[in-house]
């Protein structure tokens, strides 16, 4: 990159963090930020504990879009005068300096910009994520494990928390089915993206013929509701049942019926849960996961008669193949909404999925 290059980069950035100051309101957030704090100087702030939270989670979320914004815009500053000293000085190790910094301010906003288009109602949520296997017996839960495993180092990557909610081993490899609470902000809001059926192929390592043998996992993906959400569940069409945990370890598996399924008959819709000690609380996430659930059925419905109204000819569903996982006879993923492919299958497979989510949220903008 030359000297006019990187004053064409500066240039374009300067007009697109311009575009942002100019629909992002900071005064108005700012005002907001301040209120929320007032409130929080109560002395019976407490009093509502889950009222209290939100007012927080709130407060922290405009924060963090407000301080994001000033830090990225103050690095912009700071290369505009690198530039002019390069410019004057010719200095190479301040020119790398721009350079590196130039693509570290394009990668920031771009990270920036992407948060932003996480706007829809439920998109700050956490998110429950469902790995369920398809048939092919032990082949396809080993994937379904190693879905699990880049998903999970997805999360720690982000900073959020990852609770297993229900674990059930394969009989001899992997996973039978899992679900995982991902707590973090805007969670939810990744992680729609990657509803939908994985592909693998690859060489099996359970088959001493050493064939290639294709896989597939479902992904599904609801965002965790508050309790101010309303979905209408009566008690006369729940069906209840307790049975002992199972799953990776710990003292308090097999050996109490802690662990809690429930079936909600109308729609056949079966959850389960047994991350917690206590019965009550495993319940009670069964219930939290019900109700995502029976709101995910209820917004497929809507975007199934709107299809029809407007004579769409498409799969509403989340069953279709979304993303291939190619191991051999060459390496690749490729995601079949957006054409987003990756040769490095080892970075996907520890994680590395953002480019994926990036370009799949990217897409939707105008739809």
């Amino acid at each position: 990159m030359d000297l006019v290059e990187v004053k064409q980069e500066l240039t374009t950035m300067a007009k697109r963090l311009a575009d942002f100051r100019g629909s992002l309101d900071l005064e108005e957030k700012e005002e907001r930020i301040a209120e929320l704090e007032e409130k929080m100087t109560d002395p019976d702030f407490w009093n509502d504990q889950n009222g209290a939270q939100k007012v927080i989670n709130e407060s922290n979320a405009l924060k963090e879009q407000v301080n994001t914004f000033k830090k990225i815009e103050g690095l912009y500053d700071d290369l505009e005068v690198s530039y002019e000293l390069v410019k004057e000085e010719g200095d190479e190790d301040l020119y790398a300096e721009l350079e590196d910094g130039i693509k570290s301010l394009i990668d920031q906003t771009n990270e920036y910009e992407l948060q932003l288009l996480l706007s829809e109602p439920y998109d700050k949520n956490n998110a429950i994520l469902e790995l369920h296997p398809g048939a092919g017996g032990t082949e396809s839960q080993d994937w379904a494990s190693m879905l699990l495993r880049m998903y999970t180092r997805w999360a720690e990557s982000k900073g959020f928390k990852v609770e297993t909610m229900d674990y059930l081993p394969g009989d001899e490899a992997g996973v039978k089915s899992v679900t995982l609470l991902i707590k973090g902000h805007n969670a939810y809001g990744y992680l729609k993206a990657e509803k939908g059926v994985h592909r693998l192929v690859r060489i099996s390592p359970f088959d001493s013929s050493g064939r290639r043998h294709t896989s597939f996992v479902s992904c599904e993906v609801m965002p965790e509701l508050d309790d101010d959400v309303e979905i209408d569940i009566s008690t006369e069409d729940l069906k209840i049942d307790t049975y002992r945990a199972s799953g990776a370890g710990g003292q308090h598996v097999n050996t109490t019926d802690s662990a809690v399924r429930i079936t909600h008959m109308p729609t056949n819709t079966v959850v389960t849960c047994q991350s917690e000690r206590s019965q009550i609380k495993n319940r009670e996430q069964a219930m939290k996961m019900l109700k995502a659930k029976l709101y995910q059925l209820k917004i497929e419905e809507q975007q199934r008669e709107l299809a029809e109204i407007r004579g769409e000819q498409k799969d509403i569903g989340w069953g279709s193949q979304i993303r291939s996982y190619v191991f051999h006879p060459y390496s690749m993923v490729k995601d079949h909404r957006t054409n987003h492919e990756v040769g490095n299958t080892n970075a996907v497979m520890d994680g590395e999925i953002g480019g994926f989510i990036d370009s799949y949220l990217r897409s939707q903008i105008d739809k």
